[in-house]
């Protein structure tokens, strides 16, 4: 969609696949993509979305699967069509399904993110959402000063595997920031609470293109359950 400016988003491209790439090696048997929606709900494997609202003519399947002419109409959020196209070339074990998540409290947002986790399968969490969209005059909520600090909190908790800070985050700031990402966040820390075990964090992606925080990030159990990438 960034068309003759694609090159500009080359690094954080790449940086996705890599982190998709690490979910992949930990092998996990199912994979949950999460993602910020207006309604909490589930989707199947063979959940599509589109880009057609946003001036592509792109459909994709959360599967990775083809899309034909006479499949059903795209249902899926942004946040879950933009984790389908970041799949779209992987293998289709092993299977996924997407959540999608409302901004509902953190603790919702914890209790959520446990119910996934526990059982005997190891499951694999995809978790997507941006930090705030109002970094600059052109962002896309303008300019607030507080999106740097919001931002680079929401960064560090990442890198650290802070569960603590994620789920402490304040509700009406995320809202007044345009911040998709935090209910999702605190999907991840609920199930990473749940989990338990020992995590190490990886952050290789933090910049504002177009005004919007881009964070790329990966959580991997020393021994543990669950294995993610925000």
């Amino acid at each position: 969609m960034a068309g003759r400016a694609a090159w500009e988003l080359t690094e954080l491209r790449s940086t996705c696949d890599v982190a998709v790439n690490q979910l992949w090696s930990a092998e996990p048997d199912q994979i949950v993509v999460v993602g910020a929606g207006a309604l909490t709900d589930t989707y199947a494997s063979s959940a599509i979305g589109s880009f057609a609202g946003y001036g592509l003519p792109l459909a994709v399947r959360l599967d990775g699967g083809d899309v034909d002419a006479g499949a059903p109409a795209a249902t899926l959020p942004l946040s879950l069509s933009v984790a389908a196209w970041l799949l779209r070339d992987r293998p289709v074990e092993p299977p996924r399904v997407g959540l999608s998540v409302a901004p509902d409290s953190a603790i919702h947002c914890a209790r959520l993110g446990a119910s996934l986790v526990g059982g005997s399968s190891r499951v694999g969490l995809l978790i997507m959402g941006d930090g705030s969209a109002c970094h600059g005059l052109k962002s896309p909520g303008y300019d607030d000063p507080r999106a740097t600090s919001f931002d680079v909190s929401v960064t560090s908790a990442l890198a650290a595997c802070d569960t603590e800070t994620l789920l402490a985050l304040d509700i009406d700031l995320a809202t007044d920031l345009l911040v998709a990402g935090r209910a999702p966040w605190q999907v991840l820390a609920g199930a990473i609470d749940a989990s338990g075990g020992t995590w190490a964090g990886s952050v290789t992606f933090a910049d504002a293109p177009y005004g919007v925080q881009y964070t790329v990030a990966t959580w991997l159990p020393a021994a543990a359950d669950v294995a993610c990438a925000a």
